[in-house]
């Protein structure tokens, strides 16, 4: 289940860049209720994956999906760069990922 929340708690993170561009040019305080919002899930969900597994395991596997699903949305929603060496990098993450997920107990 704390591998669970890791990813929930990611898509809050991924959805965070994204909505944060399209609150440029509104009232501060949207933007700061947005993040507020946004952010509030992410660390009680990250709170309860620590429950269960190392912080380090924890937060490292949030920062990976989360540059993973960001760079994703990026790439196929807004035309950003897949070349070669940035889908290799992505694979790289993807087997520390896995391996933090093997080794962790």
């Amino acid at each position: 289940m704390a591998w669970v929340h890791i990813v929930l708690a990611d898509v809050f993170e991924v959805a965070w860049p994204f909505v944060l561009k399209r609150s440029v040019g509104l009232p501060k305080w949207t933007t700061a209720l947005w993040a507020v919002v946004f952010a509030l899930p992410i660390f009680l969900l990250l709170g309860e994956s620590v429950k269960r597994l190392p912080a380090s395991t924890v937060y490292a596997s949030f920062v990976g999906i989360g540059t993973l699903g960001t760079a994703i949305v990026g790439i196929v929603f807004f035309g950003e760069s897949a070349n070669l060496g940035r889908l290799g990098s992505f694979m790289l993450v993807v087997i520390g990922l896995v391996g933090l997920k093997l080794f962790s107990e």
